[in-house]
C-alpha cells in the first residue's frame, strides 16, 4: 500500500512530466498501432486495388502455350495478326469457380479472337462475356464478364447485351471504320472450311483503353462462335484473382511443383499465389494451360514490399523518438526529485527500491498512454484504409500485442539511462548541498 501511495503522490506533484510521457508514449502507440495494422491488411488492399486493372492470370490451350513459351509472344490476343488453331470448351469456364480458392475469383471471361472484314478493312474481333450471369455446378449463380474487367475502360456509351448482335468498338478502330454509337456494321468472316459468313452488330458504344484494345471491336462470344463457324470454343480465357503476393515457395512451386517437398506443396496448395491458383485451373480445365500475368505480379509484390518497408520504418522512427523523448523527461524528473530520493536513501531505501519505484511510476503513466494510443491509432488505421483504399483495416489482436511488447521494450531501455542517475546519487551530499 505504502509503494502505491507513492507512485500516486508522484503524479500529483509531477503532473506536467508525467503528461508529457504519457502523451509521448501516446504518440508512438498512435503512429505504430496504425502502421502495422495497415502493414498487416496492406496486402489484400493492394491486391484488391491492383486487380481492377485487369487480370492477373490467363489460361489457353496447352498447343498455344508451347508456341508462345518457345517463340516468347503473347498467343492469342485482339493484337494478333492470325486465328488461333487451338481451343478450349468455352462451357468448362465456369469450372473455374469451383476450385479450392474459388472466392478469390472475382471474375473471369473467355475470348474467341478473330478477324473479320467490315467494308474491305481487317478488324480484330474479340467475342467474351459482357456481364453474365453464371450458374455454378454447386448451384450458386455469379456475375462475370469484361466489364468486371475493364473499370479503367472509359466507355461512350453502355456495354453489350450477353447473347445479342451488339458490340462495342476501340476509340482508334471506330475512326478509321467512321463509325460511332448507334450505327451498325457488317462483319464478314470466311471460315477455315471455306463458308462464307456474314453478321451485323449494332454498336451501343465506343471506348477508350488507353492501349493497343482500342483497335479491337468486342462482341458477345456466342456470336464470335456463329460467324467463325467455332461452337463453345475460345482460345483464351482472363482471370481476375485476389492473390498472396509471392514468395521464395511460390516461386519454387510456379518452377516445378514436383520439387516440393509434402509439407511445401500443402502451404503451397492452401495459399492463394498466383501459381497455385493457376495450376487449380488447369486440374479443372482439360487441356488448359494457366499462366500469371508476371508484369501484374511482380508490381503487386514490388508495391506491398514498398509500402510495408515505409511503414515500419515510421513505426521504428516513432519508437526511437519516444525512447529519447522519455529518457530525457525522466531525467529532468529524476534531477527534480534529487532531494526526496536522496532522502529515501538515506532512511534505508536501497538502489534497487529506488529503481522500482520510478520504473513503476513510469510504467504506469506509459501503460495509460499506450491504451489511449492504440485506441486513436486503431481509428487512424480505419481513416488511411477508407481514404486510400475505400474500406476498413482488419485490426489483428497480434498488433495490439506487438506494440505493446514494443513500447515496453522501448520504455525499459528508456528508463536504464535514468537509473544511472539513481544509482550515482549520494544521499550526503545532495543533502547537504539542500
Amino acid at each position: 500500500m505504502f509503494f502505491l501511495r507513492m507512485i500516486t503522490r508522484s503524479f500529483t506533484r509531477q503532473l506536467r512530466r508525467r503528461l508529457l510521457i504519457a502523451l509521448t508514449v501516446c504518440l508512438s502507440a498512435t503512429v505504430s498501432v496504425s502502421m502495422l495494422g495497415v502493414v498487416f491488411d496492406v496486402g489484400d488492399k493492394l491486391n484488391a486495388e491492383l486487380s481492377t486493372y485487369g487480370s492477373n492470370i490467363t489460361v489457353q490451350p496447352k498447343a498455344d502455350a508451347v508456341v508462345s513459351d518457345l517463340y516468347n509472344t503473347e498467343s492469342g490476343g485482339a493484337t494478333s495478326t492470325s486465328d488461333p488453331t487451338a481451343f478450349l470448351k468455352e462451357s468448362d469456364a465456369a469450372k473455374i469457380k469451383t476450385i479450392f480458392w474459388s472466392f478469390n475469383i472475382t471474375s473471369f471471361a473467355p475470348q474467341l479472337n478473330i478477324h473479320a472484314t467490315v467494308n474491305g478493312t481487317n478488324v480484330p474481333v474479340v467475342g467474351t462475356w459482357f456481364n453474365k450471369n453464371l450458374k455454378i455446378s454447386t448451384g450458386e449463380t455469379t456475375v462475370v464478364g469484361v466489364e468486371g474487367m475493364r473499370s479503367w475502360w472509359q466507355l461512350d456509351g453502355k456495354w453489350p447485351k450477353d447473347d445479342s448482335d451488339q458490340g462495342v468498338i476501340g476509340k482508334t478502330l471506330a475512326s478509321e471504320l467512321g463509325v460511332t454509337t448507334g450505327d451498325t456494321i457488317t462483319l464478314n468472316k470466311t471460315t477455315a472450311s471455306g463458308k462464307k459468313n456474314e453478321q451485323k452488330i449494332k454498336l451501343t458504344g465506343v471506348y477508350d483503353s488507353g492501349d493497343e484494345d482500342n483497335g479491337s471491336l468486342y462482341i458477345a462470344s456466342s456470336t464470335a462462335q456463329v460467324l467463325a463457324d467455332l461452337p463453345d470454343s475460345v482460345d483464351k480465357i482472363e482471370v481476375k484473382a485476389l492473390t498472396t503476393p509471392e514468395n521464395d515457395l511460390a516461386r519454387k512451386a510456379a518452377a516445378n511443383p514436383a520439387a516440393l517437398s509434402q509439407e511445401e506443396w500443402e502451404t503451397w496448395y492452401c495459399t492463394a499465389y498466383p501459381s497455385s491458383i493457376a495450376y487449380q485451373i488447369e486440374e479443372v480445365i482439360p487441356g488448359a494451360v494457366a499462366k500469371q500475368v508476371r508484369q501484374v505480379a511482380a508490381l503487386q509484390g514490388n508495391v506491398l514490399q514498398k509500402t510495408q518497408a515505409v511503414m515500419i520504418l515510421m513505426t521504428v522512427l516513432s519508437l526511437i523518438a519516444a525512447a529519447v523523448a522519455v529518457a530525457n523527461l525522466m531525467v529532468a524528473s529524476i534531477g527534480e526529485r534529487s532531494g526526496e530520493l536522496a532522502l529515501l536513501k538515506a532512511l534505508g531505501a536501497t538502489d534497487a527500491a529506488v529503481s522500482r519505484l520510478m520504473l513503476a511510476e513510469t510504467a504506469a503513466i506509459s501503460l495509460l498512454g499506450a491504451i489511449v494510443g492504440a485506441l486513436l491509432g486503431s481509428g487512424v488505421a480505419q481513416l488511411i484504409g477508407r481514404v486510400v483504399f475505400g474500406s476498413g483495416i482488419t485490426m489483428r489482436p497480434m498488433v495490439f500485442v506487438l506494440v505493446f511488447v514494443l513500447l515496453a521494450v522501448t520504455v525499459l531501455l528508456a528508463s536504464a539511462s535514468s537509473i544511472r542517475s539513481i544509482l550515482n546519487l549520494k544521499p550526503a551530499e545532495v543533502l547537504h548541498g539542500r
